[in-house]
């Protein structure tokens, strides 16, 4: 805990440049906002952006590999976006997909060591999907347009390839960069974490409000991350309630200020950016603006505008989440 606490104020130096990746996130989210809202459907935008979460992954690896990582990714999001559409109406089966979605997308992303950020966006974009259509939306027009958000977020992850030069550098086989499937003990030990933590938050949503349970086990899946250590467990979650709170205060911030779409759609391209320069180098501080991201996206996405009521719950859902998270670490040797 110890050394949980002095990372809180330390920031890591960055393995690689993270400009131009934060360039792309923002760019996947911000020009599906823009375009809609030109062409008068910025609900539509919102919804679409909710792709660019594809932008985030294989970003450890150069672009020629990239793209035999991108289309599993997108695949994966597309079939969550779609199970989030079929059970949106029921909360039962809300509730039971959220359990299988969560354990299913963690044994894929464990069992071919695809990397960070893991299976979280899979669960998250699950969530969002049921809440959506829970929300009102046509499920119909919702499945289209994200599925062309994650084609365009897919295209945006992948346009370096127009670059010669990266289209001739040499790329390791499949079997290379997607592994598997096998589970290392370590692996095998985070996916019993998730599968613990999801039937636990589940519990809990069910206790708080079953709409928000997928926040509570996102947070959870957040925590738990892809490292199968003990002390990053602690750190993780720590980093997740602390960087969360602030995040809720710069989302108070915002969300009252009357924006037009397009301005929006700047914030969140902004907002994005800034998040893949600071996530590995102190996530925190990373959270500070992930936070009014995901919540200003939610919110406009489905005309949520009771700006207090939704930043305490989902304060409350990660406080909750995280110290799940934080906890179903003691299953790693202490050693490690």
């Amino acid at each position: 805990m110890q050394h949980a606490v002095m990372s809180l104020f330390r920031l890591a130096p960055s393995p690689a440049p993270r400009w131009a990746i934060g360039l792309r996130a923002a760019i996947a989210m911000a020009v599906p906002i823009a375009l809609m809202s030109l062409l008068g459907h910025p609900e539509l935008g919102f919804q679409a952006a909710t792709g660019a979460f594809v932008a985030l992954y294989g970003t450890h690896l150069p672009v020629i590999e990239r793209v035999r990582v991108v289309p599993f990714v997108a695949g994966s999001l597309v079939v969550a976006a779609s199970l989030g559409a079929l059970a949106g109406p029921s909360q039962v089966a809300t509730l039971i997909g959220l359990a299988v979605v969560s354990v299913a997308a963690a044994a894929a992303m464990f069992g071919f060591r695809v990397g960070p950020p893991g299976p979280l966006f899979v669960v998250l974009v699950y969530g969002l999907s049921s809440h959506i259509i829970a929300s009102g939306a046509d499920a119909s027009t919702y499945l289209v347009t994200v599925v062309c958000g994650i084609l365009f977020s897919s295209l945006v992850a992948l346009s370096p390839l127009v670059l010669p030069s990266r289209r001739r550098a040499a790329a390791r086989p499949l079997r290379e960069i997607l592994p598997g499937p096998a589970w290392s003990p370590g692996a095998r030990l985070l996916l019993a974490r998730v599968a613990i933590v999801t039937v636990v938050g589940i519990a809990l949503g069910l206790v708080l409000d079953p709409d928000r349970a997928y926040w509570i086990v996102g947070a959870a899946i957040a925590v738990i991350g892809v490292a199968a250590d003990r002390r990053a467990a602690y750190t993780r979650g720590l980093h997740r309630m602390i960087g969360t709170i602030l995040g809720a205060g710069v989302y108070l911030l915002l969300a009252p200020l009357p924006l037009p779409p397009l301005w929006l759609a700047l914030v969140l391209g902004v907002l994005q950016f800034t998040i893949e320069l600071f996530v590995v180098r102190n996530y925190a501080l990373a959270l500070v603006f992930i936070t009014p991201l995901v919540l200003l996206l939610t919110g406009a996405a489905t005309g949520a505008v009771d700006t207090v009521a939704v930043a305490t719950e989902r304060v409350v859902d990660t406080l909750v989440g995280a110290a799940l998270g934080a906890l179903s670490g003691v299953l790693h040797p202490r050693e490690h």
